[in-house]
């Protein structure tokens, strides 16, 4: 059975070979890029099978003009992907307060307000499923990518508050948490001015190897594979139940499963401390 998908970020990576495999099988894909032309040879294949929107999701009234006029073109739509986003790297100290306002803008804002669009017209079809692009990044932190990763974390609690919120309607939300990944992701970094007291610091041991571009051997190798990456997205979007969450690449699962062990263990070394604060009866 064919479906219908809304997906945001589709010039490149992620979501532009989401896109590609979800025609190529004969889906209908409501695909939406911040700048024209991108997606002509697709449009030229699959004809109305693809409908294109210019989206910026940093600007909300564009967000629900876009969302409407594709709700009004294709009807029904089954899958819902909030995939725009991009990182910026830099000391906390280090990034400009522009760079912080659009990273929040398009990583936090942009998700929350294209869901908060999208919902109504979900719930009016009685259902629907919201998948969330973060990243391994939203259950773990490096040195250097503060402000990625607070919008990362952010996005991921707002999408299991809001998954509660709508599990009535027969809306379900699906988080994908990627890795180090084949995509676009260190091209299109954002880099803030680099201060020279952090040289020598973590911070500068990452700057290093993204300025590089060696992704060989060490915390950012690149294990995953785009191709297997996507195929896995879809068959998570796909199951008639879907995990609340899908880590994807084995560096993403050592990664995140450390991050939680740690903060298991330090929640059971404080319980004493945190039962002491109970009101006693």
């Amino acid at each position: 059975m064919t479906k219908t998908w809304f997906i945001t970020g589709t010039s490149s990576g992620l979501g532009r070979l989401l896109t590609e495999k979800l025609l190529a099988r004969g889906d209908t894909v409501a695909a939406t890029l911040r700048k024209k032309g991108s997606l002509d040879e697709l449009k030229a294949q699959y004809g109305d099978r693809l409908w294109v929107g210019l989206l910026d999701v940093t600007r909300t009234e564009q967000v629900h003009e876009v969302v409407d006029a594709a709700f009004h073109d294709l009807g029904h739509i089954d899958v819902i992907v909030s995939n725009a986003g991009y990182g910026l790297f830099g000391a906390a100290e280090e990034v400009s307060d522009a760079q912080i306002e659009r990273q929040i803008a398009t990583n936090l804002t942009g998700s929350i307000q294209l869901i908060r669009a999208v919902l109504p017209y979900l719930r009016a079809q009685n259902g629907g499923r919201l998948v969330q692009i973060s990243s391994e990044g939203g259950q773990i932190a490096y040195p250097g990518f503060s402000l990625y990763h607070a919008t990362k974390w952010g996005i991921e609690g707002f999408i299991e508050s809001v998954a509660k919120e709508v599990a009535p309607f027969g809306i379900d939300c699906l988080i994908i948490e990627p890795g180090p990944t084949e995509t676009n992701f260190a091209v299109g970094l954002d880099h803030a001015q680099p201060l020279a007291c952090y040289e020598d610091t973590p911070v500068g041991d990452v700057r290093r190897v993204f300025t590089s571009g060696d992704f060989s051997s060490g915390t950012f190798t690149i294990k995953s594979d785009v191709v297997r990456t996507v195929d896995a997205m879809i068959a998570a979007a796909d199951a008639e139940t879907p995990p609340s969450r899908l880590a994807l690449g084995s560096t993403t699962y050592t990664s995140i499963r450390q991050a939680l062990t740690e903060r298991l263990r330090v929640l059971e070394e404080q319980k004493d401390v945190t039962f002491s604060a109970d009101r006693h009866s």
